[in-house]
């Protein structure tokens, strides 16, 4: 399953979910155009890959909210490499709050990275594609949480939820140009964010509880399912959404988990 030569762009790349997408289009033989806020961050992960895995990868800074930032991402992308095969719009934040108490601010915040940004990344990828005529592939991160929700994250299920209708969509439309899009919608990740809350014994044992693997996923391991979309194996996938969950969506119950 090879990506020999495939300019491949990630946001949302200097960490977390991201980085690991980075580390296996890398390991697979992509171009990687690494992306994120954190662009020093960024700027230090695209040296490492490259020097690790030996192939170019770069990193152009981006606020996927802001149309003016996804034009320039790709624009700069196609000025270095030529071409546009693959885009992964993995940016995204989280702001805490229920219908009762979430600012609008917030809200909009969120919706602006979670579901603008990917629409306004799969919308600039795409008109890129048709333009040169390459039958690529485009991978939205979406979540469990597009399924089943958390109160106090009414604005991130909301986006998550949105991602995938979207996915949907984008696919319909792109399929007569021969470009495939589909969705990753991870359970719980070692990221940053959740090593802090496995941190608290409680907390851990209600995440493992809900999840039959009994295991936290690494983010490597969503690397090799976008890997697996973006390529041949997958060349009759398309509006599709992929769940890797450990098996949390089809639990009904909880799992004993060790202390």
């Amino acid at each position: 399953m090879r990506l020999d030569g495939k300019v491949t762009v990630i946001t949302g790349a200097a960490q977390g979910i991201g980085l690991g997408c980075a580390e296996e289009f890398a390991a697979h033989g992509a171009k990687v155009v690494l992306s994120d806020v954190l662009a020093e961050k960024c700027d230090e992960e695209a040296a490492r890959i490259a020097g690790e895995f030996g192939v170019e990868a770069i990193s152009i800074p981006c606020d996927v909210s802001k149309e003016a930032d996804v034009d320039g991402l790709f624009q700069k992308t196609v000025d270095h490499f030529g071409t546009l095969d693959i885009a992964v719009a993995n940016a995204g934040v989280i702001k805490a709050g229920s219908i009762l108490d979430l600012s609008p601010e917030d809200f909009d915040q969120v919706l602006g990275v979670n579901l603008r940004g990917v629409f306004l990344t799969g919308q600039t990828a795409a008109k890129i594609m048709v333009d040169k005529g390459v039958k690529g592939a485009i991978v939205n991160m979406a979540s469990t949480n597009a399924v089943v929700a958390i109160p106090n994250q009414l604005a991130y299920v909301t986006s998550k939820g949105g991602v995938v209708q979207l996915t949907k969509a984008m696919a319909l439309a792109l399929a007569e140009h021969g470009i495939r899009v589909n969705g990753i919608g991870p359970g719980s990740i070692m990221t940053d964010v959740l090593k802090s809350v496995m941190n608290d014994d409680a907390a851990r044992k209600m995440i493992l509880s809900r999840t039959p693997l009994r295991r936290i996923g690494d983010p490597r391991e969503i690397g090799q399912v976008a890997v697996f979309l973006a390529s041949e194996y997958a060349s009759y996938l398309t509006g599709q959404t992929i769940y890797p969950d450990g098996g949390r969506l089809s639990l009904n119950y909880v799992v004993p988990v060790d202390d």
